[in-house]
């Protein structure tokens, strides 16, 4: 029976010890399955008593301009393909900017390095608004990093950590990971950047700390879901040319729960989406309806990510 060291090495010890093995997991003996578990959990929730202005409930819309990396990345390079992905920066950052105008919205747009230079006009657009929306790091090209050897994914990571330290005039704070993949090694390389938080995971429906291997790490979670995110009710089938879709009242009706449900609880309601999805005229015009009903309520406050992970973090002392 393998006993648990103490500390990170430790765990990553008994994690690969168990992988080597080549047993099922159903023969693995509890610690082992303890140590593939705990690596990375939530923590703490970090839920204010109240957020800033009084509010009851925080509103963070994040849109994750991938352009035409998600393309490029599995080497699909056809013009028609690719102007999928340029429609995003073209015509749906636009749309969603004068959205964000109209209402007094700032928004957080996660952003591969290399689709930021692409379209550094969609990176000026943004930057130049007076409602100072974020820019947090996507990867380097959108690389799908549980296929990368070690090295690879920090060493790209790094470089996308940089090129928007260059391109920002300031660090970057936050970070979404290509996918919302995680690795043995994401949490270390976002941990060593000094990152303010992490908008990867799906621990809860709040603001948390993670936790690694059992020990809190002050870094701030902004959790994500499925449920939350336009790509899984848009998602196009090529193989068929079928969109696999529910109707935009659908989904609004899903938004709408998902919020109603955020303000009684009093924590976070935070939308995941792209320009290439939602920036399309129906779906905008549904963003739009929704935006509309949450500014009815009382107490509402939209806010960047890195705000809202800022007010989170204070909870932390």
């Amino acid at each position: 029976m393998i006993r648990i060291a103490t500390g990170f090495l430790g765990l990553l010890l008994v994690v690969q010890l168990g992988a080597q093995s080549g047993a099922p997991i159903w023969n693995w003996d509890l610690p082992q399955v303890d140590a593939v578990v705990n690596r990375v959990r939530a923590g703490r929730d970090l839920t204010p008593k109240k957020w800033p202005t009084g509010a009851r409930v925080a509103v963070a819309l994040s849109f994750d301009m991938d352009a035409e990396t998600v393309f490029l990345r599995t080497n699909i390079f056809s013009p028609q393909a690719l102007s999928r992905g340029e429609y995003g920066p073209r015509v749906g950052v636009p749309r969603i900017l004068a959205m964000a105008e109209k209402y007094n919205i700032p928004l957080t747009f996660f952003i591969p390095a290399v689709s930021g230079h692409l379209h550094p006009e969609a990176v000026d657009a943004i930057l130049k608004s007076r409602l100072k929306h974020e820019i947090g790091i996507h990867g380097w090209i959108h690389e799908s990093i549980v296929d990368l050897p070690r090295q690879d994914e920090r060493d790209l990571t790094h470089r996308a950590f940089d090129w928007w330290t260059q391109r920002l005039g300031h660090k970057p704070v936050g970070v979404r990971t290509p996918s919302w993949d995680y690795t043995s090694e994401t949490l270390n390389i976002i941990r060593e950047l000094g990152l303010l938080y992490d908008s990867s995971l799906m621990g809860d429906d709040r603001p948390y700390e993670v936790v690694a291997a059992g020990k809190p790490t002050g870094l701030v979670e902004l959790p994500v879901e499925w449920i939350l995110d336009d790509h899984s009710y848009y998602f196009f089938d090529p193989s068929n040319y079928e969109y696999h879709r529910m109707s935009d009242n659908e989904v609004y009706e899903v938004y709408k729960g998902e919020f109603d449900k955020a303000y009684e609880e009093g924590t976070l309601f935070l939308l995941t989406m792209h320009p290439f999805v939602t920036g399309h005229r129906s779906r905008i015009t549904a963003l739009e309806r929704l935006v509309v009903y949450m500014k009815s309520k009382p107490e509402v406050w939209f806010a960047t990510e890195e705000q809202v992970a800022r007010a989170a973090a204070a909870q932390l002392h």
